[in-house]
């Protein structure tokens, strides 16, 4: 296990600050993700999503803005502090996050669940916090909670199937966040939707084709990710079992566990690689947790432990780059694996 995460976050944050800030204020290039329905139909960015409208797409921004309050939290430099601050409070107003809340009520398949995982995130996050600034950013982004609970009810309704790969769509990964997120902001509610459609979509998952992943642009293990879910919803002894049962042949050869480099940082989906090695960090962390203590899964957590520090290394060298295309997102990653650690 990290031992020392409190120590390399203190090491980091500042420079991670840094990044949100550059992130923040740089609107261009922009992946806008909107389906015109005329010709007039081409807003800006800033005209669709006055909150989230930098850091490359929608998405990145929102967890981006996450980091940036996670890092008031942990406590950065003080001109830093205000400078983020001074963004953050221009962007999470009460105005801004209404127009965001209607975009999500008109595009009821927009972001899900990626989008909608670190948007009640970061809401769960500065609304539990100890700042009163910060919380009160809370509560403007409560309206927009209440919206992706509907959105998750009316899709784990109707939704047969989970979608298992390691991009964006990912059901498992989305669930994950999502679960955690409605527990601390005591949605109970939502947080059962999340909880019944993990147990119907992968309960009953056996034998995972570990040394299937990757494919070439991914940056979640579709396997872990659905670990690290069902760790969330399952009892310790419940769990243990699931996870004997579900990576049988786990070791440390596993293709499932392996640390990958990039070869073109340039290249966004190429460089999703640097993300696959800090998700798949954080997530052994957090299964590696949940199974201490059982002896069915003795051997294996030696297992995760080997695995997660060169994943961690990788990874979060990885967010110090002057390219675009990783560093609007991978700080967020980094910070994840970093703050699970602890």
């Amino acid at each position: 296990m990290i031992t020392d995460a409190t120590v390399q976050m203190d090491h980091v944050a500042d420079a991670y600050a840094d990044i949100v800030l550059e992130n923040l204020s740089r609107p261009y290039p922009f992946a806008s993700h909107h389906v015109e329905t005329s010709l007039q139909d081409r807003p800006s960015p800033k005209e669709l999503h006055p909150a989230f409208h930098t850091s490359f797409d929608w998405h990145s921004c929102v967890h981006m803005t996450w980091l940036g309050v996670s890092l008031l939290e942990h406590g950065i430099e003080a001109g830093r502090d205000a400078a983020l601050r001074q963004v953050l409070a221009a962007n999470l107003t009460a105005e801004n996050l209404a127009v965001e809340g209607a975009y999500l009520r008109a595009n009821p398949s927009w972001e899900r669940p990626y989008g909608w995982a670190w948007l009640v995130r970061l809401a769960a996050t500065a609304a539990t916090s100890d700042d009163p600034q910060v919380r009160g950013w809370g509560a403007s982004l409560n309206p927009l909670v209440d919206i992706v609970a509907s959105l998750v009810e009316d899709w784990t309704a109707k939704a047969e199937f989970p979608v298992r790969h390691g991009l964006h769509t990912n059901a498992a990964f989305g669930l994950g966040m999502m679960l955690d997120a409605f527990r601390a902001l005591g949605r109970h509610d939502a947080a059962a939707l999340c909880e019944k459609a993990a147990l119907n979509w992968f309960q009953d998952d056996s034998g995972w084709p570990g040394d299937w992943e990757l494919s070439g642009q991914d940056f979640l293990s579709a396997g872990l990710s659905e670990a690290d879910l069902m760790a969330r919803v399952l009892d310790a002894d419940a769990f243990s079992s699931w996870f004997a049962g579900f990576l049988p042949a786990l070791s440390t050869d596993s293709r499932i566990l392996a640390t990958f480099s990039v070869t073109d940082e340039s290249d966004g989906y190429l460089a999703h690689l640097n993300g696959l090695n800090l998700s798949r960090a954080g997530q052994l962390i957090r299964i590696r947790k949940a199974l201490a203590g059982s002896q069915k899964t003795a051997d294996v957590q030696g297992v995760l432990d080997a695995a997660t520090g060169p994943l961690l290394i990788a990874g979060t060298d990885a967010v110090n780059t002057d390219e675009f295309m990783s560093s609007h997102w991978l700080a967020s990653f980094a910070w994840d694996a970093l703050a699970s650690a602890r």
